[in-house]
């Protein structure tokens, strides 16, 4: 079995990005991943702003102000955001208010609670500002021809905003993943099915299906496969035809009715498989041929135990699939916390618990760590990652890994 940074390693090595791109509006693109760096056309802001409501100044003309001797300017301009400014003569202030154009001759803002302004048209001050006070300079954020997006990026909301402020309407991203889907096992139904004597609902259908979405991939769910090896290989043909990856969850072990993995070896390869992980041990990675081309499309297959698949799926089909897209950094971050209990005994494979933030600060444990408690998921705000044959005491620091971090 290897070791998960094993495993791991060679997919993150063996996955080969989508080179297909295309322009889409800024407005739909999140999630999506950049094709092509952002480069900026202009400065941001794209001219000196006042950071406050109240007077651009010349600080020069107000070297001398104090409590006991004020100096009163005339005001002699108003200048709200969006508007042009005129060049500010020596002796006189512009009302200004946030985001407005500092005007030309101008180099500080005195904040309108610092000022006295008067119904004669002047405005007092008594403390005398420094240079480049309450204002925001020309390209103070952004720089004209600095790259402000990289290439591999996964596209956030913040990350549409910044390319809208630079003015950009469209951007190039990687085509979405394409991804097939399918789940072996005939004791699988549907919810609304009723269910016979052995029979459980298919939970990981939406589990991964949803998992799935959320990486922006475009998914054929071929729905559930019956237990045969004919079946589970025709199946493996259809959706080699027109996908970049074939996710199967199920049948994935070495038990009788375990088709998966000689149906890949029948029509493909397998490159990869057992993990020394708990849980998830039965992982699968290789690949199918598609058609007569010599071209092949990427094969994982989950266990189907229900916190396995999601476990697996978190902490490699994620990571493939982003590096599928074009992603360049792909590993969640780790914290290190206070474990508030105490595991007596660690297990020989390395060990993903289901944890959660308590209010004090610690991790406490979820008490039945079966990989069939899919209970444990959602109770859960992340995964432990507990080495080998490692005992944990109460008050020691692990790694934890949240779900924020493992489905972003």
């Amino acid at each position: 079995m290897l070791a998960t940074a094993d495993a791991l390693g060679r997919l993150l090595d063996a996955a080969r990005p989508v080179t297909d791109t295309e322009r889409i509006d800024t407005l739909d693109a999140l999630g999506r991943v950049l094709a092509a760096d952002v480069v900026s056309p202009l400065d941001v802001p794209p001219m000196h702003t006042s950071a406050m409501d109240g007077y651009a100044v010349r600080a020069a003309d107000l070297a001398a102000a104090s409590d006991a001797a004020p100096v009163a300017l005339r005001v002699s301009q108003r200048i709200p955001a969006g508007h042009a400014a005129e060049p500010l003569a020596a002796g006189t202030a512009a009302r200004i208010f946030t985001g407005a154009t500092v005007p030309p001759g101008a180099d500080a803002v005195v904040m309108q609670e610092m000022a006295q302004a008067s119904d004669d048209g002047t405005v007092a001050f008594t403390q005398p500002p420094a240079a480049g006070e309450w204002t925001t300079r020309q390209g103070a954020d952004i720089e004209r021809g600095s790259v402000i997006l990289r290439a591999g990026t996964r596209l956030t909301p913040q990350a549409l905003g910044l390319a809208a402020s630079v003015g950009c309407a469209a951007l190039d991203v990687t085509r979405r993943v394409r991804v097939a889907i399918f789940f072996t096992g005939d004791e699988l139904r549907m919810p609304g099915e009723p269910l016979a004597p052995g029979a459980i609902y298919n939970s990981n259908r939406f589990t991964l299906r949803a998992l799935l979405a959320k990486l922006g991939c475009d998914v054929t769910d071929f729905g559930i496969v019956a237990d045969s090896l004919d079946a589970t290989r025709d199946t493996l043909r259809r959706a080699a035809l027109d996908h970049d990856l074939i996710l199967t969850c199920g049948g994935v072990s070495v038990g009788e009715e375990d088709h998966v993995k000689p149906a890949v070896e029948a029509e493909g390869r397998i490159a990869m498989w057992q993990i020394a992980m708990k849980p998830g041990k039965p992982f699968a990675f290789g690949a199918v041929r598609r058609g007569e081309g010599g071209q092949e499309a990427f094969f994982i297959g989950l266990p189907g135990n229900p916190v396995s698949s999601f476990c697996t799926f978190l902490l490699f089909v994620r990571p493939f699939v982003l590096r599928l897209a074009g992603v360049e950094h792909v590993a969640p971050r780790v914290y290190s916390m206070r474990a508030d209990f105490t595991q007596k005994k660690g297990d020989r494979r390395n060990e993903f618990l289901r944890a959660r933030v308590n209010e004090a600060g610690g991790l406490d444990l979820f008490p039945n760590q079966s990989s069939a408690v899919l209970t444990s998921t959602v109770w859960g705000d992340g995964l432990i990652d507990n080495p080998p044959n490692h005992a944990i005491s109460a008050g020691e620091t692990v790694r934890f890994i949240p779900f924020s971090e493992l489905m972003r």
